[in-house]
């Protein structure tokens, strides 16, 4: 097994709900919550509903619910169906670090084994966290879209250490839990480029899918290559290019990754959120007809421009219109509120709403672009 494998394997299979300290677990449970509020908030979106579909063909000696009903699943269809529910509004947390991502996209992969593992309340707490740190420490490392990789790449890794704890696998079997995870599974980035499609609510909980069932071939004894981080054509050659050194994982009194994570306000991308906030701010102070322009200034990871995304000053689906800063700034000038129906085809095909996007300018503030990820700010002119 190669150093990034042992590490992770070793720590995953080690850790344990009193190593977590009552901070963690706390946050670990309003995390959870919050997750759920988001899945409740999906249930009825057509993902949604061709995910469960499709769960619900199929039957399991370890049946898993699926949420919202008194349905059952095999346990990898029941965190893919999970996973698109808690996923499709885009208000679930956010890991800001240069790579970043929506870590709690991995939390079906630690519910849907547990009930039929019989784990504790404790096991799957201490399995959302160790997924959690698994994630947030390889992103903390490696920016993922900066080679053309999509965050399921460090999320399929989490996803299956926190599977893998669930079924009480051991050190060697977390190990090829965590190789057979990785090494079939590199989503591209050309999930979040361009007009963006279902499958965008969907890539994470692909991962949560694929961490289920990688723990559970591991847990029935198959193997996985044993070099996937540090081996020839192995993760860090082939998909970054360079070596990777993950430096550690949080232990016994300190601080998690799960307690630096962010809940949202709206119901869209992280990058969003202040520019709506400003906007509602400043919408008592103006008359919509009277705007001429609205200067946006963000740091660099939000901005853009209708050169480089047209698509974001003319969004089509709801899934690239909750990564749009000029069509949520216009819609929260417009309504004074962005919610799950400011992404409705009559709200897209507006065309009052729509001559107010094209109004709105995306500019670089490169002292925000300094401060980030520590700050994410946004200003207007």
């Amino acid at each position: 097994m190669d150093k990034t494998a042992q590490l992770i394997c070793s720590y995953a299979s080690g850790l344990k709900f009193n190593d977590l300290g009552p901070e963690t677990v706390h946050q670990a449970k309003r995390t959870i919550i919050d997750t759920l509020g988001c899945a409740m908030g999906g249930y009825s979106s057509a993902p949604t509903g061709i995910a469960r579909d499709m769960a619900l063909n199929v039957t399991s000696s370890t049946p898993s619910r699926i949420l919202g009903t008194d349905s059952f699943s095999s346990p990898d269809m029941a965190a893919f169906a999970n996973g698109v529910m808690l996923r499709y509004l885009d208000c679930n947390d956010s890991y800001f670090s240069p790579g970043g991502g929506h870590p709690s996209d991995m939390i079906p992969a630690a519910l849907a084994p547990a009930a039929p593992a019989g784990c504790d309340g404790q096991t799957f707490i201490t399995s959302v966290v160790l997924a959690y740190e698994v994630f947030c420490r390889l992103s903390d490392q490696v920016v993922a879209s900066e080679f053309g990789w999509d965050q399921g790449m460090f999320g399929v890794i989490g996803a299956a250490c926190a599977a893998g704890k669930a079924l009480g696998l051991d050190r060697e079997k977390m190990g090829h839990a965590i190789s057979l995870a990785l090494v079939p599974h590199l989503p591209l980035g050309v999930t979040r480029t361009g007009e963006l499609s279902m499958w965008k609510g969907c890539a994470g909980a692909n991962a949560a899918k694929a961490g289920v069932f990688a723990a559970q071939l591991a847990a029935a004894g198959m193997t996985g290559p044993a070099a996937p981080f540090e081996g020839r054509r192995g993760l860090w050659e082939q998909a970054v290019g360079r070596p990777v050194e993950l430096d550690s994982l949080a232990g016994l009194g300190q601080t998690f990754a799960i307690s630096q994570t962010t809940f949202k306000s709206y119901p869209s991308q992280i990058h969003t959120q202040t520019p709506i906030a400003l906007s509602l701010e400043l919408r008592p102070r103006l008359t919509i007809e009277d705007i001429e322009s609205i200067n946006i200034h963000v740091y660099r990871a939000a901005a853009g421009s209708k050169d480089s995304n047209p698509e974001k000053w003319a969004p089509k689906t709801r899934e690239t219109a909750d990564h749009s800063i000029p069509y949520l700034v216009a819609t929260a000038l417009q309504d004074g509120a962005v919610t799950s129906d400011s992404f409705s085809d009559q709200r897209l095909q507006d065309p009052s709403l729509a001559a107010l996007v094209n109004k709105v300018v995306i500019l670089e503030d490169k002292e925000y672009t300094r401060k980030y990820p520590a700050e994410f700010n946004c200003g207007s002119t």
